[in-house]
């Protein structure tokens, strides 16, 4: 046991008991700070970490048992030792113990008592020190685990999401970049960053319902007829259909994304014609997140639109198609937009 490595301290107001315990400390290689003033050693004990604990009970200004009292307040787990003069005073023991004080020793000290009592008392500081070590060990390694789940479970998140792309004619990068895109403006709307990450990893699934059209209104590339339309639209009930009845955050999200991101806001939109922010927030974001990468991605019925063609479009629909707040949120960060636009390209 190296006691040499443990942090003891002694308040007592008496230099001889002070010099005393600290030469019996040394014989079996504790080293103890002393203070003959209870104020100056109450200091040091709430500002520095110690392993066991020496007080005196009769001091002036404070005393053992308020000592005790305010020291319990911020370390509950050293131990304690009242070395007192009053050795047979019962009520002087329990009003200690009922304080926080794990042990006694009586003046004057015995060397062998004062040995074996700190001794004892240091083994379980030790075994405690070691335990806290375990305990923070495996936090790490759950911390750890958690991490590596997590980025599996984005993994596949990410992997599911595309599935609608093989099916849609979409350009390879559009769920990505809608991601992105949707991050941004999760972030300057003000959400937390854990919203801003469910956003992100569930914004890709706003069109996984597409799976379920047929390819011959899915990929048409003429103008579709009103009841072929209609059909495009089921894509929203098909998204929510195939997300209900899950667990997990992203997709629970995901299902709200996939039902709503078709509203308008002005009350306009399908298939429930919701407006205003009666429109979940992570739809109104990804409304406008994935028409911008739409008007701007090359398409089988129609070629790319710059930026700046694609941005006015927005300032026209803002307040009826899309949140005006969103709208201008995503307009002054036009150039965080055109990097995103550029490197997933």
């Amino acid at each position: 046991m190296e006691l040499n490595n443990l942090n003891a301290v002694y308040i007592d107001d008496e230099a001889i008991n002070l010099m005393l315990v600290e030469a019996y400390g040394q014989e079996f290689g504790l080293n103890i700070k002393c203070f003959d003033d209870s104020q100056e050693g109450l200091d040091y004990i709430l500002t520095n970490d110690i392993d066991i604990l020496f007080t005196d009970y009769m001091m002036p200004n404070i005393d053992g048992i308020e000592l005790i009292k305010r020291f319990r307040k911020t370390q509950d787990e050293v131990p304690i030792v009242v070395i007192t003069a009053a050795g047979d005073d019962q009520e002087l023991k329990i009003n200690a113990l009922e304080a926080g004080a794990t042990d006694f020793l009586t003046k004057p000290i015995d060397i062998s008592e004062f040995k074996a009592r700190t001794i004892n008392l240091l083994k379980l500081r030790l075994a405690q020190l070691k335990l806290q070590d375990k305990a923070l060990l495996l936090e790490d390694e759950v911390k750890k685990a958690t991490k590596e789940i997590q980025s599996r479970e984005h993994e596949t998140l990410m992997v599911l999401a595309r599935t609608a792309e093989y099916k849609d004619a979409e350009t390879a990068n559009h769920t990505i970049r809608v991601a992105h895109y949707s991050k941004l403006l999760a972030k300057k709307i003000g959400l937390d960053e854990e919203k801003q990450s469910v956003i992100y990893y569930s914004a890709p699934f706003h069109d996984i319902g597409k799976v379920g059209i047929a390819d011959s209104i899915l990929l048409k590339e003429g103008k579709l007829s009103d009841e072929e339309f209609d059909i495009m639209k089921s894509h929203v009930h098909i998204g929510n259909e195939i997300l209900k009845d899950t667990n997990s955050a992203y997709l629970i999200e995901g299902q709200i994304i996939a039902q709503n991101h078709h509203e308008k806001y002005d009350g306009s939109g399908y298939p429930l014609g919701l407006k205003g922010e009666d429109i979940p927030i992570s739809a109104r974001i990804v409304t406008i997140a994935d028409v911008f990468d739409a008007l701007t991605s090359v398409r089988p019925y129609k070629k790319s639109w710059s930026i700046q063609d694609a941005v006015l479009l927005l300032l026209r629909e803002k307040g009826k198609h899309f949140d005006p707040k969103l709208v201008d949120l995503f307009v002054e960060s036009i150039e965080e937009v055109k990097k995103i636009h550029d490197t997933y390209h």
